[in-house]
């Protein structure tokens, strides 16, 4: 199922939010300057997994309620995974660093290559789980764009 083109506005872009488990090793620290690059390049908004795992109401109730919550794991232990889910957030994208070939090492053993290869998959898609909650065109309707009166194609 494919996703509805972008309008000119953004009015029919995903509001996600990010989850870094941004632990103490390279994969975890990756994950947190990968999350803040996503943030800045408008794929999502960086959120603090420690304050997800006590339970903020604010933030869970705006993680369950985006149309995207992408979680970004270091290492198998997938921390950032299982408190989103200890809170009920359903995750529609999860990436753990070590599955994309980014070995765990001291904290400092990161490249931007290893950063860059992380935003990268996100964009791209990968780690979607079969129900993430993409819209297609068929659920907007033909010749109806997006909805937003910015006259764009979409």
């Amino acid at each position: 199922m494919a996703e509805i083109p972008s309008c000119t506005c953004g009015q029919n872009e995903k509001k996600r939010i990010i989850f870094p488990c941004a632990g103490q090793a390279n994969t975890g620290q990756i994950t947190n300057l990968a999350a803040i690059q996503l943030t800045e390049e408008g794929y999502g908004s960086i959120a603090c997994a420690s304050l997800l795992a006590i339970g903020s109401e604010g933030l869970v109730t705006s993680a369950k309620k985006v149309d995207e919550v992408v979680v970004l794991d270091g290492c198998p232990m997938e921390c950032a995974r299982k408190i989103a889910e200890s809170q009920g957030v359903p995750i529609g994208q999860h990436l753990v660093m070590t599955e994309l070939g980014i070995t765990k090492g001291p904290s400092r053993s990161y490249t931007a290559d290893d950063i860059e290869k992380v935003v990268a998959a996100c964009w791209a898609g990968e780690g979607k789980g079969e129900n993430t909650g993409a819209r297609s065109k068929k659920d907007v309707g033909p010749g109806t764009g997006c909805g937003c009166g910015c006259g764009g194609s979409c």
